[in-house]
């Protein structure tokens, strides 16, 4: 257990589990699993869970498990499947050989309802889905027993097997825990285990028309696969007394141990599945890797990393009870990251056209500029200068405010990695007043890199050459919520959601360097932030889209200040 004390200070978990292995709780190695049932994609309160198993796992010598809990075939496909597969393996917790469905197991379920069964402890309820919750009763009123809760054991078993040889329609008939009715654990009275759903299932076809509840099958399952823990968030702590009652019933030895962490929110994000399928399906957003979701389709499409993601997760900590993180904090773990990674290029968002009206006609010139001021070993690269270029809109000001240090009017301003150059002249749109083009004039004795100790200029702006550049969309990102608090329950989305969430800049101009782009590379833009270039589309445009990953700052909680 390399390191294991550092982290038993600041993690109850680690702490935990290393008490009760110093008690030699199990005969066999430490074994985790995560078992995410394939009817979504997986989203940043999902890498929180995965990071807490395997790293556990890892701490104690042991093995992680990926289990597809796979028992509703209404909700459950393929493509989730191997998507959470593919997301798991991107975030590096590659689960290698240890890939198992929850399915594969139907028979030894099966069997452990008939034991149950034969014990006494479960009956067949004629109950509809509605009578069955009545008769719950609620938190402060104890529920009300089955009319069915006294069959005999023969009966139950006929009825069993009748479900089981569908025999009756899909939800005519339940197999339920027979436990106590009156428990102050809604968990406890006497729980459904097993329901009959006429479907064809993905992966066992026909095989089945009954299938068995999560809380049931769940603790079976991690008996078979050998878990020493199951470790999840802290909304099954109130399960937790079933799984134990389940595994406890059956009489399996050394049993599996459910512990619980924290769950884990992002101020102003929508973790909820059933919040996130709304959003999906009703519109608001590009599916389910649109880069504004938390999904981890959506991070890695907008550009996160998956060192980033891992670096955010450990910042956390270890988490007892709910918790909301602010989101300020996954950007600063990826600019972090991306900083001394990534080359630094030349993009104008709003451009301004600007002649050097004393530059060689039909001359152009390669300018050696670093890549990364942070990280030498990224080298140099050349950049193509000549007579005509843009500017940001913004780096103009005719007359210029106080504290404005770029290009105004009969003032110098240097051009990154190349001269300083002078506006003499502006250009108006005759019919708006809108300026158009600037006039300016370039010094050649002041180029970059040649040892140039002249006059001094107050500012530094970055530009392109217009004949060079090559032209992109780009999207600018903001969260996707207007309040940091998300919402409890079903609102319409239109009074929420950020207008500003994704603006788009057509026609922005980028060094030719960009065209070197490999689907998901990383960028830093000149003061605009780091972006990433845009796999979805790639191919069905004649140009290229980018994503701004996040801000060179964080922009987002100084608006919110």
């Amino acid at each position: 257990m390399n390191n294991m004390q550092e982290h038993l200070t600041d993690n109850f978990i680690l702490k935990l589990i290393h008490e009760e292995i110093g008690e030699k709780a199990f005969g066999r190695e430490m074994c985790t699993r995560f078992p995410p049932e394939p009817n979504g994609y997986l989203h940043i309160g999902s890498a929180y869970a995965i990071h807490t198993n395997y790293t556990v796992a890892r701490k104690f010598n042991g093995t992680f498990h990926l289990r597809f809990d796979d028992t509703n075939p209404l909700k459950e496909d393929i493509k989730y499947v191997n998507a959470i597969i593919e997301d798991i393996k991107w975030l590096g917790y590659d689960p290698e050989e240890h890939i198992y469905y929850g399915s594969d197991y139907s028979n030894e379920i099966y069997n452990a309802a008939i034991t149950l069964i034969k014990r006494g402890k479960a009956y067949v309820c004629d109950l509809t889905p509605e009578e069955v919750t009545a008769y719950r009763g609620t938190l402060t009123e104890p529920g009300i027993d089955s009319p069915y809760r006294n069959r005999t054991i023969e009966a139950n078993l006929e009825l069993f097997v009748k479900m089981k040889n569908g025999e009756f329609p899909t939800s005519s008939k339940v197999l339920r825990a027979k436990i106590d009715m009156r428990s102050s654990n809604l968990n406890l009275r006497d729980p459904v285990i097993y329901r009959i759903i006429h479907a064809k299932h993905y992966r066992t076809g026909d095989d089945w028309c009954i299938y068995p509840m999560y809380d049931f099958a769940h603790p079976i399952q991690d008996a078979i696969e050998g878990i020493t823990y199951s470790l999840c968030s802290i909304e099954f702590k109130d399960h937790r007394p079933l799984y134990e009652w389940v595994l406890n019933e059956l009489e399996i030895s050394e049993p599996p141990r459910q512990r619980e962490f924290g769950r884990l929110n992002l101020t102003g994000v929508v973790t909820s599945k059933r919040f996130l399928r709304q959003l999906v399906e009703g519109g608001y957003v590009d599916g389910w890797d649109d880069p504004r979701l938390p999904t981890l389709r959506g991070l890695r499409r907008r550009g996160f990393t998956p060192e980033s993601i891992r670096t955010f997760i450990e910042e956390i900590g270890s988490i007892r009870t709910q918790s909301t993180v602010d989101i300020s904090l996954m950007d600063h773990c990826l600019r972090q990251d991306l900083k001394e990674k990534t080359v630094t290029v030349m993009a104008v968002l709003q451009p301004l056209k600007v002649i050097i009206t004393n530059y060689p006609e039909d001359v152009e010139e390669m300018l050696l500029i670093e890549n990364n001021s942070e990280n030498e070993a990224l080298g140099k690269r050349e950049v193509p200068f000549g007579k005509t270029i843009y500017i940001e809109r913004e780096d103009f000001m005719e007359i210029p405010s106080k504290g404005f240090h770029r290009l105004s009017l009969h003032t110098e301003v240097r051009l990154k990695g190349a001269y300083f150059i002078r506006c003499e002249e502006v250009i108006r749109d005759h019919a708006s007043g809108e300026i158009t083009e600037l006039r300016c004039t370039y010094d050649p004795e002041t180029k970059s890199g040649t040892g140039f100790t002249g006059r001094k200029v107050k500012g530094t702006i970055h530009w392109v050459s217009s004949e060079h550049a090559v032209k992109a969309d780009i999207h600018l990102y903001e969260k996707l919520l207007l309040d940091q608090e998300v919402p409890k329950d079903s609102e319409d989305w239109m009074k929420l959601i950020n207008p500003n969430s994704m603006v788009t800049i057509q026609d922005a101009w980028i060094e030719p360097y960009i065209e070197t782009a490999r689907p998901e590379q990383k960028f830093q833009f000149l003061r605009h932030g780091y972006f990433s270039l845009d796999t979805k589309n790639l191919g069905t445009s004649d140009r290229l889209v980018f994503n701004r990953v996040v801000p060179l700052k964080d922009a987002w909680s100084k608006k919110e200040r």
